[in-house]
């Protein structure tokens, strides 16, 4: 098993018996500015500082694949709900300056099995920056 990356104790895997991976992953950020209106004259502007980033991602998670989608679901809720910072980490590298907060989740419940189990879910996550001091 070739674990791939992960999000916090969230594992991305690619194997013959297991897939649970990420796509369509995009970081971003921005700073602040602020606006000095004058009379009669050009309006300056003033650097006032760096927002958080944010990254977002999909994931698609599927029992056919090897996957309990729910594990992961209830995980990451977990860690919307309790405000818990964990490291996000793709190959070798470790993104961000610090910790990731997950902002907010999207759910699309796909396919279930014949027992009415969840069988496959798309996620998508959008995570905030936080920084240790």
């Amino acid at each position: 098993m070739a674990q791939v990356g992960c999000l916090g104790v969230i594992p991305f895997v690619v194997s013959a018996d297991m897939i649970q991976t990420i796509n369509n992953v995009a970081w971003s950020g921005s700073v602040r500015y602020g606006e000095h209106q004058r009379h009669l004259s050009s309006t300056l502007t003033e650097f006032t500082g760096v927002n958080p980033d944010t990254f977002s991602f999909e994931m698609i998670l599927s029992a056919y694949l090897g996957v309990d989608p729910m594990t992961a679901i209830v995980q990451l809720c977990q860690y919307e709900n309790n405000g818990i910072a964990v490291p996000v980490v793709i190959g070798t590298r470790s993104y961000g300056k610090y910790r990731w907060t997950v902002q907010k989740h999207q759910i699309k419940m796909t396919d279930y099995d014949k027992s009415g189990n969840l069988a496959i879910a798309a996620v998508s996550v959008e995570l905030l920056e936080y920084l240790k001091e």
